[in-house]
Formats: structure tokens, sequence, C-alpha cells
């Protein structure tokens, strides 16, 4: 844990802060490949990228702000103290995503195109986002006796749990997501219709989140069923299913699809 990364004269720089304004520079860069593979304009997507880490990272802190409710009704300031840590991951997409809609039909550009181009790079942010988590000290694992358990002291730690040995999950999460999204760029070179990659985003994550919630120890994310199911895995589930459902209509559509394109490229102009 080291939730202090510098100081630039008495002005502190958090490592928090720092890691989730690196991972969206990186995460530009991404949007500025895929959006010029894709024939998108490069101009506008980055523009809907900045608008969605507003829009994102505001429902991530109010999702968070949700789970600690009691917290932050005793000390409201502390809301704004995002340097500090403190946000729920699903709540970001969750907002994001009505504004995704909007933002593209307002400017006519394709929704499915611009998932396949946004949702990897978000994977690159969220790659350096939990590492933040660490530097932070939450988003922490169940206590543990593997040889790569952590110590952290922060308090975003409950107290029964600081200076134990616990699970580093923000590792866990860091690492699959970089797997991830290497397997979203492979599918992004061969995929068959647009919207394959962020479909299959809405597939892998809530598998990855689910598996790593079963080592998280911060009970503040809260339960639908109390120490079986978390609220993250809940939603994982929805997500799941519906991003399948839709992935398989969407492939059984795919024969059609080129029938029709394929119609469309033989029939005979009108002079």
């Amino acid at each position: 844990m080291y939730p202090l990364l510098f100081k630039i004269g008495s002005i502190p720089i958090h490592t928090y802060g720092f890691l989730i304004a690196l991972g969206f520079v990186m995460a530009m860069q991404v949007i500025k490949r895929l959006s010029l593979k894709s024939n998108l304009p490069v101009e506008k997507m980055l523009d809907l990228a900045f608008w969605n880490l507003i829009v994102g990272f505001t429902g991530a802190r109010v999702l968070f702000v949700i789970t600690r409710f009691d917290y932050f009704i005793s000390d409201p300031l502390s809301i704004f103290k995002v340097w500090e840590g403190g946000l729920v991951f699903f709540g970001g997409p969750l907002a994001a995503i009505p504004f995704t809609i909007y933002f593209t039909k307002k400017h006519k550009i394709s929704i499915w195109r611009a998932m396949d181009v946004l949702l990897p790079s978000l994977v690159a942010a969220h790659i350096f986002g939990r590492f933040g988590c660490l530097g932070a000290g939450c988003c922490y694992g169940r206590p543990t006796d593997v040889l790569w358990g952590i110590h952290l002291h922060s308090e975003l730690v409950e107290s029964s749990l600081r200076g134990l040995s616990l699970h580093p999950t923000q590792l866990y999460e860091a690492f699959s997501l970089m797997v991830l999204f290497v397997f979203l760029l492979r599918v992004f070179k061969v995929k068959k219709f647009d919207g394959q990659v962020g479909l299959t985003y809405f597939i892998c994550y809530p598998i990855i989140r689910s598996i790593i919630e079963v080592y998280r120890g911060d009970l503040i994310r809260g339960f639908v069923i109390e120490d079986v199911l978390s609220t993250s895995q809940f939603i994982s589930i929805l997500v799941f299913l519906s991003a399948l459902f839709i992935l398989i209509y969407r492939l059984k559509s795919l024969p059609q699809l080129d029938a029709n394109k394929k119609s469309n490229e033989f029939k005979p102009s009108k002079k």
C-alpha cells in the first residue's frame, strides 16, 4: 500500500488519482488506434471517451457512496475526496452505457462499432485503476496464509483486517484484465460482426469479477444474499446473461445479414 506517490511542493500526488489519470491516457491511445481501424471519426470517439470518463467516474463514485451510506452521511465532504480511492466499478458502465447510446445516436455513429472500440480501452484503463486500488488500500481480499498475501493499513480496510495477510485481489483482477485486454484485441482482428468485441467483454468480465469476489474481504460492497451472493456478483449474472443472449441472437442473424449484404452488392445500379 502506497497511497501518497509524491509531492510537488506542498501539493500531494496520490497514487490512486495518478494511476487513474495514466489509465485514461492509455485508453485514449487505444481509442485512436481502434477508431482508425474501424473507420470511425477519431475526434468524436475521443469526445465520447472524455464524457464517458466523467459520467462513468460519477456513476462509480455514487454507487460506492451508496454502499457506505452510513459513513458518508456522517461526513458528507468525504464524498468528494475521490483521490483517496473509493469506486464501485459496475457503477461506471451502468451510467456510461445510456450516455453512449445517446451520444452515438446524436452523432450518427454505430453503437455496436463504437462498443468494439470503447470496451478494450475501458479494460486498459481498468488495469491501471486496480493498481491504484492497491496503492490506496481499497478493494482488498480475505485473510489468507498464501505466500503472496499482502498487509494493508489503510483506513479503507476494516479495522479487524488491518495488518493481516490478505489476498491481493487488486493484483488478481489487474492481471486477469491484462489477459482480457489481449483477448479482446484478438477478437477485434477476427470479429464477424460489429458488437462482437463489446459483447465478448460483457460476457468475460462478469466471470472474472464473480471469481475475484470469492476472495474479496471488503464487506462494504454489500450482499444480495448474505455471505453467498455479493452485489457485484448479482450484477455480473444479469450482465452475463444479457450479453450472452444478445451475442447468440446476433450470431443467428449473421447468415441473413450476409445474404442481404451480398444481395445489395450484386444488385444492378439504376442509371
